[in-house]
């Protein structure tokens, strides 16, 4: 595959691939703009060339570090259905464009969910599987899926990373490509080169500027201000105690206590929980400084627990388990403490992960996600660009509705 000077190939593990040239690729340095040319520079696509230009910020989950910890233990391979083919653009023998990529024989793990296509491909015939996943296993955040290197040719190397994957495709004879949880010039990007666009909701809480939590109940109408403080007191009843930990204050006993949280917990939610320890044991050794673990104690034993990774604008909040239930405490560990964190830091926004309307009366509101998917069978393509024209009809009106249901104060006389 080529084009121009532009080389491709699909390696079959990301240990194959420098750290420091794939973190080149996913996390480069922060631009730095004047306010006059802000604008511009965050306008991704500009009109007329389709540049593909954005200002990066850190993001953990795409990072070398988070995909070499999900594959050497071994969470995500081809024993677990997460076949790595991360697809890699050199232009005169440097590693110039990256997409994290899996061949996969199932649906799971993904949240963005196409059961639904995969069953009436199946019932017609045909194969949905394998299909080519562009993401970060596991991981419903978004973050940039095509990822260049600062320097390079953005719409050059794009253009030849989307026709990469449309020829991958075709090479593992895979059904479809779906690139998940995509920023939305990417995702616009990716429309304009043959895929079908698509969009959800998540439930984002926004920093506006808020110096500490009362600031921010402040912005709330009255009764749920109300109600938050309530629920903050009721969770730390039963002498319960909150212990949020970060870097080298997360112990190797801490660690063992919240991956028994998130065993007990995803057992019920997922049948099998997807991360094992080693896991943790290799994220504790190289992004320890990237996780925040907001621990629980009651009566000298650890109790429940979540675990967040932080950004360099955005804490992202991920898995919670328990092994106590007291009222209240789920919101407290995953929402509340996550918020004082986020304000305490100066970062922009906490997205809570996938799902979950009840987010909103604690002020996280609905936020946009985007995927595009590229279907080689045409018949298959048609239905689904039918559906997915009436779904975003639907998740933008949802959108709108919830937020204007949010919690905030519309006037004066909210209080």
């Amino acid at each position: 595959m080529g084009s121009s000077d532009i080389t491709l190939e699909a390696v079959s593990t990301v240990s194959q691939i420098a750290a420091d040239e794939w973190d080149a690729c996913a996390n480069p340095p922060p631009k730095q703009a004047p306010d006059d040319e802000l604008a511009a520079i965050v306008s991704c696509v500009t009109t007329g060339d389709s540049r593909i230009d954005s200002i990066h910020s850190y993001n953990p989950f795409i990072s070398h570090a988070f995909f070499s910890a999900l594959e050497s233990s071994d969470s995500a391979s081809a024993r677990t259905g997460w076949l790595p083919r991360h697809l890699v653009a050199r232009q005169n023998g440097k590693i110039v464009g990256i997409v994290p990529c899996y061949a996969k024989n199932h649906s799971q793990g993904e949240y963005v969910f196409d059961h639904g296509w995969a069953d009436a491909f199946e019932r017609a015939g045909g194969s949905y599987y394998p299909k080519l996943q562009a993401s970060v296993p596991f991981t419903p955040a978004t973050g940039h899926r095509l990822l260049i290197r600062d320097g390079a040719n953005h719409q050059q190397i794009g253009e030849a990373l989307a026709a990469g994957l449309i020829a991958l495709c075709g090479t593992i004879d895979a059904s479809s490509i779906h690139v998940t949880f995509a920023p939305e010039d990417e995702w616009n990007f990716l429309g304009r080169h043959g895929f079908l666009l698509r969009t959800d909701q998540q439930f984002h809480w926004r920093n506006e500027g808020y110096g500490c939590f009362e600031d921010f109940l402040a912005s709330l109408n009255s009764r749920h201000r109300k109600a938050i403080r309530r629920e903050r007191r009721d969770a730390l009843a039963d002498g319960i105690t909150i212990h949020p930990l970060t870097g080298s204050n997360i112990s190797e006993e801490v660690w063992d206590a919240f991956f028994a949280f998130y065993m007990e917990t995803g057992s019920r939610k997922w049948g099998r929980p997807y991360l094992n320890r080693d896991f943790y044991t290799r994220i504790a050794q190289t992004m320890a400084d990237d996780v925040l673990l907001v621990m629980v104690r009651r009566n000298d034993r650890w109790i429940a627990g979540a675990i967040n990774f932080i950004g360099s604008d955005t804490l992202y909040g991920r898995h919670w388990g328990a092994v106590e239930h007291h009222p209240f405490l789920h919101f407290e560990v995953c929402y509340y403490q996550a918020i004082d964190f986020a304000i305490a830091r100066g970062l922009k926004r906490v997205e809570a992960g996938a799902q979950g309307e009840h987010k909103i009366a604690r002020g996280y509101l609905p936020q946009t996600t985007y995927s595009a998917h590229y279907i080689a069978n045409p018949s298959l393509r048609r239905a689904v660009r039918e559906y997915l024209d009436r779904e975003r009809m639907y998740v933008e009106d949802a959108v709108r509705e919830l937020t204007q249901a949010g919690p905030f104060r519309k006037t004066d006389t909210d209080d």
